[in-house]
């Protein structure tokens, strides 16, 4: 009798400790796919922390063109975003490979940065130089004291007349 209530107590916790929490969904995005889909969500939330009336000028939802342009429902996609996040350690490497999609992408839009950087300084540098010269090459005018006299006298008669 003991060892029937000890095998009844196994197959219990086996059973119970069951590894899948959600089910498949029948319309699951696959695993590269999804990642494609939560990087673009990602740049999506970027550009909404950073710029939130950019997004307020576009007509259509932005998310909604993401899940269109992999053609993909929003109920598919949070079925299977529900059924991706049930295996944690699944879940974390996908986010691990949007987090590097990201800063691979960040480094290129910096180093981008920098060459527009160096551009703007080497042509305000070059600006100056040319204006340098031109400050150089043509002295300014000399006023005589007949055309400030002449002026003077203008100034003048302009302001009995009001």
């Amino acid at each position: 009798m003991k060892n029937f209530i000890v095998i009844i107590l196994v197959l219990f916790l086996s059973i119970s400790c069951k590894k899948d929490l959600v089910k498949q969904p029948a319309k699951l995005i696959e695993k590269g796919k999804m990642i494609d889909i939560m990087y673009d969500l990602s740049l999506l939330e970027a550009m909404r922390y950073q710029k939130p009336l950019s997004l307020d000028s576009i007509e259509n939802d932005p998310k909604m063109f993401i899940l269109k342009k992999y053609k993909v429902d929003s109920l598919q996609f949070a079925q299977s975003n529900m059924y991706y996040a049930s295996d944690y350690e699944n879940y974390k490497d996908m986010f691990d490979e949007v987090n590097k999609r990201i800063s691979v992408n960040q480094r290129a839009a910096d180093s981008l940065a920098k060459i527009d950087e160096k551009k703007a300084a080497k042509e305000s540098k070059k600006k100056a130089k040319e204006a340098s010269k031109d400050s150089i090459q043509k002295p300014a005018p000399r006023v005589n004291d007949d055309s400030l006299r002449r002026a003077r006298m203008q100034m003048r008669d302009r302001t009995k007349k009001l």
